[in-house]
């Protein structure tokens, strides 16, 4: 028997607890993209329960249907033109009040809307008891009460929706918004002389479209207008005469009046559910806030946890590092063994294995490090470092809000810059798009980890942290060049809100570091296995080279005349010479030669200068081509290519400056595109490009040049 199919919307206040919820109904059963046309996130997933087919939308979070930001216009757009069969609404049951404001304007809209008063048992350890069944009764919609961290009350809420979905009931007058008397009387007048002069359909419900037209809605307003044509201007001249009424009998903007009586409806219910405990009750948040806030402490404790994050990325996660690195050269073997000698065993060894091999083995520690991100989130802990970097961020003239995209940057940059379409200022939306760039980005990661690993060991978890935070450190500095500059302005306000901590669940940071790691995976099939083949192909050709010798007269002559012990290391520098030869003489070693010169004040050679060259594609390639130029005949020899890298020209000196060139030079494409789009310029996507690629020639030329004067190596 065919499912009946039933459309779920989540609609929420940020922070109370929509995505636990989604994520708790849908599994890994979702997808992500985003909205047509929009640069706001898309959570779809689909899941099979009571009979039913469901497909879950995860709406923007949201506090209004006020068109005032591009999540609130998705929203609402979502909600009144694709009509799903239930929105349930996600209510902080700890902080209602707030929450009511969405709730009430849901319940104007002609939709069949349930309610779930979410986190009860906060609500309930801070002395607030809620009456659910007098909240539905006086609201006239079903309530359900929630823990989404726990999972409890998830099943209920389901069953919920489904009846609320067949339920053949008209929606009750009862839930319209009762304002005053004056209001209500230019409702019901503006409302018949609509219905009377306008013979077609309007897009939406007469009385929502007349309260919207009170209120200004210019995206309301926009629709009658291409919906009615020439008949609009009737009715916004009938507008604007009572906007003028109302005005004149409150002295404020209707708007503004309507929104002070949905509060006051608001109030009302409050009084009527709500019962707050008499005895004291302890704050945990609050308690904790004390320490995790302090001016003086929190700020070090900030910086702990960033170093223990990359510490633990890089000590925890070498082990499963070492057995993948084990599992590419037991393949590698097995290839090399049952292959026949040809261009395809080539094309696989050296170009796929080699190049796809070198970066696959750093999953685990993308893994680590995007688990630290999803704590952050989920404890509630991501908004604490934002409000501790306010200061900080005041001195570049923006405010801690900016440094949330900035912390995400330590993901990836393309959800970071997309991010920032929640900061108000268009000043400081493109101040914080240009200097996100700076954080290291997870691709950026297994450069530092080979780097870090082979030149500086046991020190490598420190020399990766203080790379983060020189990327921090100089964005801040860039930020106060450019807002002296370019961005001159006064500083905007600062309000965050601070949510409860909450103790994450496993489910939740599995998915959150599941969809992340995916984009990586992603990046394996694609885009680095092409740059690989690419790389190999230019490396491999020409194939008719003039040696400087014969190498395989001078492995016979080995051959014949070394003791057993000698020969395999001595084989192993021919053979290594022999490729290092060979690559040199190919097309990329052409292309690597002519650019060498700019990157030899850095302490980069060819290899290095090609290898920043295809990190423009994506950043993970600088390991792939690394591995395709310093061993592709060693893949089979554990730690191969650290190995090859150890025996190279290279110098610990020389790969610090290559990792902080990494760090701060042109992003890849996928980020380029992505500021494109966000700052809607072609001129401060190429002023990014050439800015980062300036400053971090020059940071990187202090280092190297700096170190040698000191007489570092």
């Amino acid at each position: 028997m065919h499912k009946k199919s039933i459309t779920i919307a989540l609609a929420g206040n940020p922070n109370s607890g929509k995505t636990t919820i989604f994520n708790n109904i849908t599994g890994t059963r979702q997808k992500v993209g985003n909205w047509p046309g929009v640069t706001v996130e898309k959570k779809e997933g689909s899941v099979s329960k009571y009979g039913h087919d469901l497909k879950i939308i995860d709406l923007p979070g949201t506090y209004s249907l006020t068109p005032f930001s591009i999540e609130e216009i998705v929203a609402r757009d979502f909600v009144i033109e694709e009509s799903p069969d239930v929105v349930i609404d996600i209510i902080d049951a700890s902080n209602l009040e707030r929450s009511l404001y969405l709730a009430t304007q849901l319940r104007e809209l002609d939709c069949k809307v349930l309610f779930a008063l979410n986190m009860a048992d906060l609500a309930t350890s801070r002395g607030t008891k809620i009456d659910a069944d007098k909240l539905s009764e006086l609201l006239d919609v079903p309530v359900v009460f929630t823990i989404g961290n726990k999972n409890t009350g998830i099943d209920s809420l389901l069953k919920a929706a489904i009846k609320l979905a067949g339920s053949k009931s008209k929606i009750s007058q009862k839930r319209k918004v009762k304002y005053s008397n004056d209001i209500e009387n230019s409702i019901s007048k503006l409302q018949i002389f609509i219905e009377e002069h306008i013979e077609q359909t309007l897009p939406y419900n007469t009385r929502w479209t007349t309260i919207k037209l009170l209120e200004n809605d210019k995206i309301v307003r926009e629709h009658i207008r291409q919906k009615t044509g020439n008949k609009s201007l009737k009715i916004f001249r009938e507008v604007e005469t009572h906007r003028k009424h109302l005005l004149d009998r409150f002295d404020d903007d209707p708007e503004i009046v309507m929104t002070d009586e949905r509060y006051g409806f608001i109030a009302g219910i409050i009084k009527e559910v709500v019962t707050k405990s008499k005895k004291r009750r302890i704050d945990t948040s609050r308690n904790v806030d004390l320490v995790l806030t302090n001016r003086f402490v929190g700020f070090p404790i900030f910086i702990l946890f960033i170093w223990i994050m990359f510490q633990t990325t890089f000590v925890v996660g070498s082990y499963p590092m070492e057995w993948l690195d084990s599992g590419v050269n037991w393949l590698s073997t097995i290839l090399e063994t049952s292959l026949p000698d040809s261009l395809f065993k080539e094309l696989l060894l050296n170009g796929i294995i080699a190049g796809v091999g070198s970066v696959i083995i750093f999953l685990p520690n993308i893994l680590i490090l995007f688990l630290f991100i999803a704590i952050f989130e989920d404890t509630g802990y991501m908004a604490r470092a934002a409000f501790l970097m306010d200061k900080i961020m005041h001195l570049i003239g923006l405010h801690g809000k900016s440094f949330i995209p900035m912390l995400m940057g330590f993901g990836c940059s393309v959800p970071a810059i997309m991010a920032t379409r929640t900061l108000e200022s268009n000043k400081d939306r493109i101040l914080t798009i240009l200097i996100t760039p700076f954080m290291s980005c997870s691709a950026k990661l297994p450069i530092y980890i080979l780097l870090a690993g082979t030149f500086f060991s046991a020190r490598a978890g420190t020399v990766i942290f203080l790379i983060y935070i020189t990327g921090i450190i100089l964005s801040i500095i860039t930020g106060r060049l450019f807002r002296s500059t370019l961005f001159k302005g006064a500083d905007a306000p600062f309000v965050m809100e601070l949510p409860p901590y909450r103790v994450p669940m496993i489910k939740s940071l599995i998915i959150h570091m599941w969809d992340r790691s995916k984009m990586f995976l992603k990046k394996m099939g694609g885009i680095i296995l092409v740059g690989s083949v690419i790389v190999w192909m230019l490396t491999a050709f020409p194939r008719n080279i003039n040696y400087s010798m014969d190498y395989n007269e001078e492995i016979n002559k080995i051959n014949a005349s070394f003791t057993e012990k000698q020969k395999k290391a001595a084989i192993t520098k021919l053979k290594l010479a022999e490729q290092a030869e060979k690559a040199e003489k190919s097309f990329m070693g052409s292309i690597g030669k002519a650019i060498a010169p700019v990157f030899a004040p850095i302490g980069v050679d060819w290899r290095g200068s090609v290898a920043l060259l295809t990190g423009f594609v994506a950043k993970e390639i600088v390991v792939s081509t690394l591995g395709i130029l310093y061993a592709a005949e060693v893949t089979d020899e554990p730690d191969a290519l650290k190995n090859a890298l150890l025996s190279s020209e290279m110098t610990s000196l020389s790969a610090l400056s290559l990792m902080i060139f990494v760090l701060l030079y042109l992003p890849c494409v996928a980020t380029i595109a992505t500021i494109r789009r966000e700052t809607g310029s072609l001129k401060w996507t190429l002023f990014c490009i050439v800015y980062s690629t300036s400053i971090a020639w020059a940071a990187a030329f202090c280092v190297y040049q700096g170190g040698k004067i000191l007489g570092l190596t």
